[in-house]
């Protein structure tokens, strides 16, 4: 592998949050580097190429690539590896800047440019090195949804794969090194203390720039050798929270909670579907899996973000698997057997919430009143009707419904 391969920055973030302004600031900022870009846009007309090449020095074909009516998480990975490979047969560039669009989720990105991607010609990875993953956060939008309990991000559409934005929002929090949080000059200054201490609790790892007008200086996202795959793919807050003993954190004294809930009895699934449809506002994130009475073949699981909740049957139980294929698991993860029951296997609740402002008593309680009775233990599992069908995951609430 080559030592001296072009350093990469991906920059995500939501609609509005101010990437294309943080881009700009880096392209006309005096830091002596020669810097290529890619922008992504979902529509036909890529506006924000458009706008990069008008505000910024660069010019023409060579220096800005456009990838629009697409997202390079998914339909325009080969689009963009062709591109790319453009470019670096020319080698007239010191460092490349990707925009990616709003509604990109940030790891198959990050595989693309770490790993490759089988339906492109050119593989990145002799000339590409990924150096920083950053994400570009309105500040004021949190500021917004805090007090009214709105979405954390204006566009209430959904993407082609269904999401809606605070869910790819949250995966672009979760999974970066650096959080610009933007637009602060709109934002009271204790208001933006809390708004840290929730995206610190998000994702612990990265690093926080406040800026206002994307003003952002580039040695906070270029050329940081931050970025680390599976550092940045296991360090979101809820993985945090499930690996590790909780202990008092500091920022616990911005209003901001997480806390786990963990029961080895199941839900009784109507009960539970109605309790998740209704989650309060002050819980910006859930994440785990659950046991739902009657659907012992899989576990159920939960995604929370925002105002957004999804659950749905997420994986399979290791009880559900040939004794040999359990034994292998078993092998690799000594500590699964700890939870083991003779009964049941591994079927249990873990549930994972990071609030704000919020007292889980209540909802630790509303929880244990969904766990099936002493009775009901003894019924018919099978008869309980499912709330959770068809099959794929199901969405029991939406922003703003």
């Amino acid at each position: 592998m080559s030592n001296d391969r072009i350093p990469v920055t991906v920059l995500s973030g939501s609609l509005g949050a101010g990437k294309t302004t943080v881009l700009n600031h880096v392209l006309t900022a005096d830091h002596g580097l020669e810097v290529a870009v890619v922008v992504n846009d979902m529509g036909e007309v890529n506006v924000d190429a458009e706008h990069v090449a008008q505000r910024s020095d660069l010019g023409g074909d060579d220096e800005i690539i456009e990838l629009s009516n697409g997202c390079i998480c998914c339909r325009l990975r080969g689009d963009m590896l062709d591109e790319v490979g453009r470019l670096a047969d020319r080698r007239e560039f010191d460092y490349l800047l990707v925009e990616s669009s709003g509604i990109s989720e940030p790891i198959p990105v990050a595989q693309t440019f770490a790993m490759g991607f089988e339906d492109a010609s050119f593989d990145p990875t002799d000339t590409y090195a990924l150096d920083t993953m950053v994400t570009v956060v309105n500040a004021h939008s949190f500021f917004e949804s805090f007090d009214s309990g709105a979405a954390l991000v204006e566009d209430g559409l959904e993407d082609d794969a269904g999401r809606v934005p605070e869910e790819v929002l949250l995966d672009q929090i979760e999974f970066c090194d650096v959080l610009v949080l933007n637009k602060c000059d709109l934002v009271p200054d204790d208001a933006l203390e809390e708004i840290e201490a929730v995206l610190e609790t998000l994702q612990p790892r990265a690093t926080i720039v406040r800026t206002e007008f994307g003003d952002v200086d580039p040695d906070r996202i270029l050329g940081t050798g931050a970025f680390d795959f599976q550092a940045a793919q296991n360090s979101a807050g809820w993985k945090h929270e499930l690996q590790h003993e909780h202990a008092h954190d500091p920022r616990e004294e911005h209003g901001v909670t997480s806390f786990v809930y963990q029961r080895d009895r199941p839900f009784h699934p109507y009960r539970i579907a109605s309790l998740l449809s209704e989650l309060p506002d002050e819980i910006v994130r859930a994440k785990g899996f659950f046991w739902s009475a009657g659907r012992e073949d899989v576990a159920m699981g939960i995604d929370k973000a925002g105002t957004s909740v999804r659950a749905g049957p997420s994986g399979q139980w290791l009880a559900t698997l040939p004794e040999r294929e359990r034994k292998r698991y078993f092998a690799a993860r000594p500590g699964l057997e700890d939870d083991w029951d003779d009964e049941w296997g591994d079927r249990m609740t873990r549930l994972v919430f990071i609030a704000r402002q919020f007292d889980e008593t209540e909802l630790i309680d509303r929880l244990d009143d969904c766990l099936l009775t002493d009775a009901e233990m003894g019924e018919n599992w099978d008869a309980y009707p499912d709330p959770f069908e068809p099959q794929e995951r199901r969405e029991l609430a939406l922003a703003n419904e």
